[in-house]
């Protein structure tokens, strides 16, 4: 059967109710607001309400929570605003190495891939390390051989190049020739933000969370950020909830920001609200960490906590409702 265009599954009839299911996703930190533009912003707005109405299309089909995350992730890695997919940084030597993961928030299965640099869309290859292979996560070229081995849509690391990512590398360069890594990512927020996620509940009652990046601009040795980390920049549990993170990585790494909002919700009653507010706003806000996350509980709420200036996010909640951010 010849699969659905996405302007017909944006706008295919429901076969659920509504009320069976929702959806958020995030665009990453976003630029200051005074160097966005009214185009700009847009921009933004319009791909991330294509992302989240694609996902919740799937959701209205009776589609699985993962297959929403998947298909909401894909729409922004093939845009060349957010940094994932299309869009990626280069790294210090001028390339680009992706990261991402997703996981199953009935049975706890995940899979990551980390440090790819020829898999076109980073998530389905995480996808499939979950649902083909014996592992959670593979890296370097390992990842890109099992990712063509499977079958995925496979492209020379060139594609990736962007003359926004370039520029944004060529000034990195040049303040970090000036100044130690520490302290340029450390200032300059917008080297360090930059991730696509979401969250899913579906009409069985399963939710899913999945997040994919191309990370920080000029990185060096093979850095790993919190992405492709289960527990740090990706969790779901039925039983709690389900979490996608942006930010600085080493933070949400060290902090296990996302098992940790979860937890305090199963274990704490807390809720999820509650639980992100302390976390990113409480834990890491105490430590200087940067970031937000996109939160989905088992009966649909939605929570989008950050304490950087914005985040690119947008949802569809479990009455319908659309919504699309990227400031306060």
């Amino acid at each position: 059967m010849k699969p659905l265009s996405l302007a017909a599954l944006l706008f295919i009839t429901p076969i659920v109710s509504a009320n069976d299911i929702a959806i958020a996703i995030h665009g990453g930190g976003t630029i200051t607001r005074q160097s966005m533009t009214a185009e700009q912003e847009a921009a933004y707005r319009a791909k991330l309400e294509e992302a989240v109405k694609a996902g919740y299309a799937r959701l209205q089909q009776g589609a699985s929570s993962l297959e929403a995350v998947q298909t909401a992730i894909n729409v922004m890695e093939d845009s060349e605003l957010f940094n994932a997919g299309k869009g990626a940084v280069f790294t210090w030597d001028e390339i680009h190495e992706l990261d991402a993961s997703i996981m199953d928030g009935r049975t706890r299965a995940a899979g990551s891939v980390a440090g790819v640099t020829q898999i076109k869309n980073p998530i389905n290859a995480a996808r499939a390390v979950m649902e083909q292979s014996v592992h959670v996560m593979l890296s370097g070229s390992g990842a890109d051989a099992f990712a063509r081995e499977q079958g995925l849509d496979m492209v020379d690391n060139s594609y990736f190049d962007t003359p926004r990512r370039r520029e944004a590398l060529r000034k990195a360069k040049a303040k970090m020739i000036k100044n130690d890594h520490a302290s340029l990512w450390q200032q300059h927020r917008d080297y360090k933000m930059g991730t696509v996620g979401a969250v899913a509940l579906d009409k069985q009652g399963n939710l899913a969370a999945g997040t994919s990046t191309g990370g920080m601009t000029a990185k060096r040795w093979g850095r790993i950020g919190d992405a492709p980390i289960i527990g740090a920049g990706t969790f779901a549990d039925n039983t709690s909830c389900a979490v996608s993170a942006t930010g600085h990585g080493e933070y949400f790494i060290r902090y296990q920001v996302a098992a940790d909002i979860c937890a305090r919700v199963k274990y704490q009653g807390k809720t999820i609200e509650q639980a992100g507010n302390e976390v990113i706003n409480g834990v890491l806000n105490a430590d200087a960490g940067e970031g937000g996350v996109i939160i989905l509980d088992s009966k649909g709420n939605i929570s989008m906590p950050f304490n950087s200036e914005g985040m690119y996010r947008a949802s569809i909640d479990k009455n319908g409702k659309v919504s699309v951010q990227i400031y306060r």
